[in-house]
């Protein structure tokens, strides 16, 4: 039974306040954490896994790594005997999109005949696997041009790429809507919003283990990554003025734990922040050396700049970015 609303003064307070239940699991590496009733987020095998399961079958956001796929599997079917139906990748990373060929084969393509048959989806997908469904930008990194060796077998390439900013479809009685973010994270970035379920995924342009990885040699712009999680911000709604348990929208990071809006809200704002600081550093003639040494993210480095070479990388991708020839 729905609790009783409790009436929060400050929307600090927010942040990540539902409570999460978590799957029972056995011990293979991986967190499998509910969202919603219908709703999973699989951690633990490279990007996180977003799991709406419904009448239809499974639909997927991202498959993780590659070596990670039979413990995935084995996961899902944990959760449901339905067939995985649709992948929908956000990104062409190997730790989000290198499962997609084996989570595939797992599951079973929407398009059949009357009868049931396979010859039809044999015809129509990849030998009556589930379908890949991704943005063309993502096709084209994991593709190759004729005569050059793709990163990805063909088995692991989006079977439905889109060329506009936004595709959407129906699966389990909930429109999902597939956004593509342009020079983000990279050239290749898209969310996924599940509006009955109120939950994101927003692929690796939000990761709250670290500073945001912002790839600009492939089109990524930090600009673009502040328009991204501004986006991001927009879709997302938080559970005020009353707060109920389970209420506001729910968003699943590229890496690390489930957020609220406020918590985008925070990290688009160190985003900003840092960006403003090196932006005024590079007016002042400072080099790239120079401003690594001035630590202009030294504030957010306890949070997000554990790993080894985050912090580095974060400053030196703002830089590359906002001194490009334009």
């Amino acid at each position: 039974m729905r609790s009783g609303p409790i009436i929060v003064a400050a929307f600090g307070l927010l942040a990540c306040s539902a409570v999460l239940s978590f799957a029972a699991e056995p011990d293979d590496g991986l967190d499998v954490v509910q969202v919603r009733p219908n709703f999973y987020m699989i951690a633990g095998a490279g990007g996180n896994i977003g799991v709406q399961i419904g009448i239809d079958g499974v639909v997927l956001v991202d498959a993780g790594s590659e070596a990670a796929s039979d413990r995935v599997i084995a996961a899902i079917k944990r959760l449901t005997p339905l067939p995985v139906r649709y992948i929908i990748n956000t990104s062409p990373e190997a730790d989000h999109a290198g499962g997609n060929g084996k989570l595939a084969k797992s599951g079973t393509t929407i398009f059949t005949n009357a009868l049931g048959n396979t010859g039809f989806a044999n015809a129509m997908t990849n030998g009556g696997a589930a379908a890949i469904l991704a943005h063309e930008s993502i096709l084209k990194r994991m593709s190759a041009p004729t005569g050059q060796k793709s990163p990805f077998p063909a088995e692991s390439w989006p079977t439905e790429a889109f060329y506009t900013n936004r595709k959407y479809m129906r699966m389990n009685d909930e429109a999902i809507e597939v956004l593509y973010q342009p020079a983000a994270h990279s050239d290749s970035d898209s969310f996924a919003f599940f509006r009955k379920s109120d939950v994101v995924a927003a692929g690796d342009v939000l990761d709250t283990t670290r500073f945001p990885v912002i790839d600009v040699a492939k089109g990524g712009s930090i600009q673009g990554e502040i328009d991204a999680l501004n986006k991001l911000i927009e879709l997302a709604i938080p559970p005020v003025p009353f707060i109920y348990e389970g209420v506001g929208t729910y968003v699943i990071p590229g890496h690390g734990r489930v957020c609220e809006q406020l918590d985008v809200v925070d990290y688009r704002d160190m985003v900003v922040i840092v960006r403003d600081v090196i932006q005024d550093m590079i007016k002042q003639g400072m080099t790239l050396d120079q401003i690594k040494a001035a630590h202009p993210a030294k504030p957010y480095e306890t949070e997000y700049g554990t790993q080894e070479g985050s912090t580095s990388a974060f400053v030196e991708s703002i830089y590359k970015s906002l001194t490009a020839k334009k």
